[in-house]
């Protein structure tokens, strides 16, 4: 999946924070809602402006930040 079609750093909003593309949805609040147990289903019940590949993008993008470290070290 190319996140970047999904994800935005601007340092305009949320402190430069990559956030999802239209809304100010950061990458942590996704990973953090899933970590408390949320489900894709409950997230978009929530909040119904966005949608299944957007929390897959923020998935992915954690999955390549992970990546990148493990290779630098």
């Amino acid at each position: 999946m190319n996140y970047a079609e999904y994800i935005e750093i601007d340092p305009e909003k949320r402190f430069g924070r990559p956030i999802l593309i239209g809304t100010r949805i950061s990458v942590y609040d996704v990973l953090s809602w899933l970590s408390e147990g949320m489900t894709f289903d409950d997230i978009i019940s929530d909040f119904p402006e966005i949608n299944e590949n957007q929390l897959k993008a923020c998935l992915s993008y954690a999955a390549d930040k992970e990546h990148k470290l493990r290779v630098v070290s």
